[in-house]
């Protein structure tokens, strides 16, 4: 698998990367939850903008992106508009959301955008395109919050980003029982062993499914999302004790 370097951060390769969703309001709420996890153990920021009271408004969302660049200074960001249907805050027509992240690729103030899958391929493939024109890197993403899919819909879906050409592909799913995160588990392995030629992310959300957010690097998940301030899906783990963790892991598993 290729890993990926942004800004001096390596995605794909020893332990898994923490990044700290930024899910304030208000700008000043923004800023505030920047500089909180600025403070802390990280490696990546992701500005869930659909929490933002602005968001639709273009020029503003892109003041405050350069904002938080400020802040963040040599931590790579990943510039995110979760959708209402895939667990985000908003609803938003799809031309917006195309719009809205074709502007903000071409600022060069955040390093990656996250586009949703199923977006469509008409909104997907420009958007990829466009990201590759301006040097921004691409996270392909679905999140199911009802149920866990198969272990080979959920290896297919992965497979799907990789052909479409993100650099980062990316599935959350919600576990009903516990055998619902060995099924994750399992589609991760198997993604890792066979299939993945880049980064990718996997979890479980939840409590249930909290234990996937801290085994990535033995299973292939190479991002995982911790909290600093409020979270912006279920399960995440503060980040002090997430670091932790993975730090444990990762000295047992190289022993």
């Amino acid at each position: 698998m290729q890993s990926i370097t942004i800004r001096g951060i390596t995605i794909g390769e020893g332990i898994p990367k923490i990044c700290i969703p930024i899910v304030g309001v208000t700008k000043n709420d923004i800023l505030h939850e920047t500089e909180k996890a600025m403070s802390c153990h990280i490696d990546l920021l992701e500005w869930r903008v659909d929490y933002y009271e602005n968001c639709f408004d273009i020029q503003k969302v892109i003041e405050v992106l350069a904002d938080i660049r400020k802040i963040a200074k040599q931590t790579p960001i990943i510039f995110t508009f979760r959708t209402l249907k895939e667990g985000g805050e908003k609803q938003i027509a799809l031309e917006q959301y195309s719009t809205l992240i074709h502007a903000v690729i071409e600022q060069h103030t955040t390093d990656i955008v996250d586009i949703e899958l199923y977006s469509g391929d008409a909104v997907v493939m420009p958007l990829i395109e466009k990201a590759k024109q301006y040097t921004v890197k691409t996270i392909l993403s679905s999140h199911d919050f009802k149920c866990t899919p198969p272990e080979n819909e959920i290896v297919s879906r992965l497979c799907r980003m990789q052909q479409l050409g993100a650099d980062i592909t990316k599935i959350a799913v919600m576990p009903q029982c516990k055998k619902d995160v060995l099924i994750l588990l399992s589609a991760t392995e198997q993604m890792q062993s066979k299939y993945a030629d880049r980064p990718f992310i996997t979890m479980s959300m939840g409590a249930v499914g909290s234990i996937s957010r801290m085994v990535g690097e033995i299973f292939g998940s190479a991002v995982t999302f911790g909290v600093v301030n409020k979270s912006s899906a279920p399960g995440q783990i503060e980040s002090v004790k997430l670091k932790q963790i993975l730090q444990m892991i990762h000295d047992i598993n190289v022993m």
